[in-house]
């Protein structure tokens, strides 16, 4: 035979290998392409606001955004939480499993390779000899030790599907962490001020207490001499008895917040307390930035983006299944009769070719089953087409809601102090009044009464403000950086945010 007649052959013979590794890595996915939202030009609640505009960058380390508060205790709570707290070692432990399965699909781009040894007891057929049916054939042992290689040539893109898909669901994991970091510290945040706020209400409470014990005493003195009646110390009485369950009631609920305070920071609430320290006025104002700044800024809308790439791929790697699938495997080692001989040159042997089965398989009818599965992994698409679609526009309603609840927590603010001031004064000028005998004790009481709702209605309103504040900041993926924030602390003015450069 001619040397170009074999060359010919050799070609022919192996044109299916070749043809396999030229398609290898072909990709059946549909292109990807992140679905359109509309995004507005501004946010509504924004407009006519005096902010820097923020520059977001989502390759950028998120910040500890509450330091905006300047408050020492609450920096110190953050950093135990992001070290203890069981909910993100939890959501930790979920990132690592996803890489994990993401490095377990990239090694199907490797050959695998193993290898065994060991006997097997075998006794051949008459026919397997040619022989007579009757024929006697006696059992051997056969003793192998050799190394397997399998791999899959990668035809029409399956492996390169999953190994894509399960990228994007590590990305989509990593997100999530982001995710329940950020909803931890907003939580602990929200948690503290919400704590302090009870703090400043039971200090107002105590304070009613102590001015009502102050007021009884003088009614009674008042009703000893027979100056009032023993109504006005019934009344003086009942009102101080109130106040004193008042403050029972909000020293329960600030034990309960305490205990949920503790749990966030991964601690038992035994072993954990804060000392009382009143809620101060929070004064920050936060720029929302350009609506369009909250796709690179949340880690939920990447988590959503995320999630539609992995099931993009795995339309791919549905439709790879139509298509012919070559493994090619192979084994090389040595085998003998007897144990003693098992390593001797003459006992080498080798197998190019599938154990079982055959090197190029394809499925000719499954009963509509692959065809289903292309169908499933759309749909999953498509699902996450609208999740991601409803997560923005879900990111856009907290934007909006938060930078309505600052707007007008803030006039609210304003109007409160005014009335409280108002109330105070007009409580001053009762007590003046009855001490000279021109009302009657009635008219105190409603007064006070009318101190105190105000007083804590303005004490509620500056809790909103600072959990309505942690709230905005969570809604726009938090990592702000403050410039100059001391100073402007100190100076009780709003603190201004740009986001980190």
């Amino acid at each position: 035979m001619k040397a170009s007649d074999m060359k010919t052959m050799t070609v022919l013979k192996y044109s299916p290998l070749f043809a396999g590794l030229l398609l290898a890595g072909c990709s059946l996915a549909p292109a990807y392409k992140v679905p359109v939202v509309n995004t507005p030009a501004a946010f509504k609640e924004a407009a006519g606001q005096d902010w820097k505009t923020a520059q977001p960058a989502d390759d950028k380390n998120r910040g500890q955004w509450w330091t905006v508060f300047g408050d020492s205790t609450l920096n110190t709570l953050e950093t135990q939480a992001q070290a203890d707290n069981q909910d993100l070692k939890a959501a930790a432990a979920r990132l690592a499993q996803s890489r994990a399965l993401r490095q377990a699909a990239s090694s199907q781009w490797s050959p695998q390779v193993s290898a065994g040894f060991g006997p097997t007891r075998e006794k051949p057929s008459p026919a397997s000899l040619e022989l007579a049916p009757n024929a006697p054939t006696s059992s051997y042992t056969l003793w192998r030790e050799q190394a397997s290689v399998s791999y899959e040539v990668d035809l029409f893109g399956r492996v390169a599907s999953s190994v894509n898909a399960a990228t994007a669901d590590a990305q989509q994991n990593e997100a999530l962490f982001q995710s329940v970091q950020l909803a931890l510290q907003a939580d602990v945040a929200q948690a503290y001020f919400l704590l302090r706020e009870l703090d400043a209400e039971e200090a107002l409470y105590t304070n009613t207490v102590a001015s009502r014990t102050q007021t009884l005493d003088l009614l009674q003195k008042r009703f000893a001499a027979g100056y009032t009646g023993e109504l006005d110390v019934a009344r003086g009485q009942s009102e101080l008895e109130s106040a004193q369950a008042q403050a029972l009631g909000l020293a329960r609920e600030r034990a309960d917040a305490e205990h949920a305070l503790a749990i966030l920071l991964g601690k038992a609430p035994a072993d954990f307390a804060l000392s009382a320290n009143p809620l101060q006025a929070v004064t920050v104002s936060i720029p929302a930035g350009l609506p369009s700044s909250l796709l690179e800024r949340r880690p939920d809308i990447a988590a959503a983006e995320r999630a539609m790439a992995a099931a993009n791929a795995r339309i791919g790697e549905a439709r790879a299944a139509f298509f012919p699938s070559l493994n090619i495997t192979g084994a090389l080692g040595y085998e003998s009769a007897q144990l003693s001989h098992i390593s001797d040159w003459s006992s080498r042997t080798f197998l190019f070719g599938p154990l079982a089965g055959t090197m190029l398989s394809l499925p000719l009818f499954d009963g509509g089953l692959r065809k289903a599965g292309v169908k499933q992994a759309r749909a999953v698409y498509e699902e996450q087409v609208a999740d991601y679609r409803q997560t923005v526009l879900n990111s856009f309603r907290e934007v909006e809601d938060g930078l309505a609840d600052m707007r007008i927590l803030g006039q609210q603010i304003q109007t409160q102090d005014a009335a409280v001031q108002a109330a105070t004064h007009a409580a001053n000028l009762s007590h003046r009044r009855y001490q000279e005998g021109s009302i009657g004790y009635l008219d105190v009481l409603e007064a006070d009464r009318s101190v105190l709702l105000l007083q804590h209605d303005a004490v509620q309103l500056n809790g909103q403000r600072a959990l309505a504040a942690v709230g905005l900041i969570r809604a726009l993926g938090g990592d702000w950086a403050v410039p100059e924030k001391t100073a402007a602390a100190q100076n009780g003015t709003p603190v201004q945010l740009a986001k980190a450069q």
